[in-house]
């Protein structure tokens, strides 16, 4: 929770970014601030020096018709300046104001009578720049807009005459800001409060799913299992119901760690060269098994440029799209392909479903939406998958359309994917499969997992595959020589894989091939572990994912094998 004492203390820095929450929204509002200026010194320009050519401002003294003159051009200067150099730069918002103030002044303080009506813009920008920018700058607005005041009732000759205008003008350049003042610690408390709130939320979804996970991978361990126990056909047939519902469970988990995720600020892009054919094969190989069950053609089509995105993150928008379309258009055909738009890449998901009504077709994106009506089937799900493609879309600077007509079919397309130069293309990654690739059997892998059931399962279906088994519930003392490491992240005791993994090296003199199993986000045991080459699968993983990982380790065993057989 958040301490009193740190709300205290630290609601003005919350606050302005509440008020300004990421470098590009304070950019925006600095452009919109240079777009205003522009219209207001247009104004001026157009109103007065008409009127001094003919004679109606016979009183303005020439300063002011020349700096009325100046300010459009040097406000237009502003906004040019802002719009072809991009970037949160306080140093030039605060010259724009030191502008803005001591030009509003002058104009107070020679226009006589006519001129007090500024007074207007002058509270105008006082209240503008602290509720664009935070408290303190609205506290250096409101100073600078009483030292105005106090140099306009100086010189101004009507000001000198009527005391009473000038309180007046004093009480309401106080007044108002102090208002707002107040204003926004009560937005700051309400802020603090829905944020607690928020996370709390997270914390809770992200430690449910990560408790659940374990019993819900072990029980898919050992349904595994089971399909080899030579059971009759009508128990296989119970054994993949199980396992049909045990994987729309797994999906579940994966949707509310993904919106905890989100939600704790902490999902950072990792941008690198990739090639698109190799996503949209991940995405093909993990949806197979769910679009036959649904009778749904799910295709492909050939694509062979090189983006520049984060393959994690694309690869979850693009699962949770197809998921969709596979649930909501069972017995349909879908085809997932990419077009060029504007010198960027857009990815689209098709389906023939049934479509979806115009009402409700801005609304899908919304957390725990789902289309339904009376009577409708029951659909797997809890409304999450859009929500995330939305959220981690805006993360990674790209853009969600949605097109659907009722009854002809939907596509939702991912727009604003960067293409990687030609002159340095990714060689696409070769697509390992069971057939293509050396059996498993008699690979010896260690097996550390502190959870007996978890470690029961795991063990029971990798022997059955063949292979032989050293299980430990923690890091081993001693260790047999193995081909592959399977370690758990979380693994008791201030332990975690990664100390398994490299106290393992450590004692077998070598690099063995290392796998991390996880119920937590990927991104955070990535940066404990330190090393892109190692595999990391979240829970509950299923039977197959595991076995290609194996399989993988396996035609790496057996390069080693043969090299070092060259060499001697």
């Amino acid at each position: 929770m958040v301490s009193t004492d740190r709300a205290n203390t630290g609601w003005g820095r919350a606050l302005e970014r509440l008020s300004a929450s990421s470098t590009g929204q304070e950019e925006g509002e600095d452009l919109k601030q240079a777009v205003v200026r522009i219209i207001v010194s247009g104004i001026a320009f157009v109103t007065v020096v008409p009127g001094t050519l003919v004679g109606y401002w016979r009183d303005l003294p020439p300063g002011i018709l020349l700096l009325f003159v100046i300010y459009l051009p040097f406000s237009c200067a502003v906004w040019w300046w802002m719009k072809t150099h991009p970037g949160d730069q306080p140093w030039r918002r605060t010259i724009a104001i030191v502008c803005d103030i001591p030009a509003l002044t002058y104009t107070l303080a020679n226009g006589g009578a006519g001129m007090l009506p500024l007074f207007a813009l002058l509270l105008w920008v006082t209240v503008g720049n602290g509720l664009r920018f935070g408290p303190r700058i609205l506290i250096a607005s409101t100073v600078m807009a009483l030292a105005s005041i106090a140099v306009a009732a100086v010189f101004n000759d009507y000001m000198r005459q009527n005391p009473y205008i000038v309180v007046t003008l004093i009480a309401t350049a106080v007044l108002v800001p102090a208002y707002i003042f107040v204003l926004m610690k009560r937005v700051h408390r309400a802020y603090i409060a829905a944020r607690e709130a928020n996370l709390s939320k997270s914390r809770f979804l992200a430690q449910a799913s990560h408790d659940l996970r374990q019993p819900v991978h072990a029980i898919s361990l050992f349904t595994a299992c089971l399909r080899d126990a030579d059971l009759r056909q009508s128990e296989l047939g119970m054994v993949d119901n199980i396992d049909r519902s045990l994987q729309s469970i797994s999906r579940l988990f994966k949707s509310l760690l993904d919106v905890s995720t989100l939600d704790s600020g902490k999902v950072v892009p990792r941008y690198e060269a990739v090639a698109i054919a190799d996503i949209l094969d991940d995405v093909l190989q993990q949806n197979t098994d769910m679009a036959q069950a649904n009778d749904c053609k799910l295709g492909v089509s050939n694509c062979k440029s090189v983006v520049i995105t984060d393959r994690a993150l694309l690869t979850t928008m693009l699962q949770n799209i197809v998921s969709n379309a596979i649930k909501y258009a069972p017995g349909r055909a879908i085809m997932i392909g990419c077009r060029r738009e504007n010198a960027m890449l857009s990815v689209q998901v098709y389906d023939q479903g049934p479509g979806i009504s115009p009402e409700h077709q801005q609304r899908v994106f919304e957390e725990f939406y789902q289309v339904r009506a009376r009577g409708d089937r029951d659909i797997e799900g809890v409304g999450l998958g859009l929500s995330i493609v939305k959220r981690l879309a805006q993360l990674m600077d790209m853009k969600v359309r949605l097109r659907s007509t009722p009854g002809r079919g939907t596509s939702v397309t991912l727009a604003g994917l960067v293409i990687s130069s030609r002159d340095a293309p990714v060689p696409r990654r070769a697509v390992r499969t069971a057939q293509a690739t050396p059996g498993i059997d008699g690979l010896r892998i260690l097996l550390v997992e502190d959870d007996g059931a978890v470690l029961c399962a795991t063990a029971s279906l990798l022997r059955k595959w063949g292979c032989e088994v050293q299980a430990e519930t923690g890091v081993p003392t001693e260790v047999a020589p193995c081909d592959l490491v399977i370690a758990d992240f979380d693994l008791g005791e201030g332990t975690t894989g990664s100390d398994c993994i490299k106290a393992v090296r450590r004692m077998l003199g070598r690099l063995v091939p290392a796998v991390v199993m996880s119920g937590h986000d990927p991104g955070r045991v990535r940066d404990e572990l330190g090393d892109d080459d190692i595999p990391i699968l979240s829970k509950p993983v299923r039977p197959a994912e595991l076995r290609s990982v194996i399989t993988a380790a396996a035609m790496e065993a057996e390069g080693r094998t043969t090299g070092e057989a060259a060499l001697s």
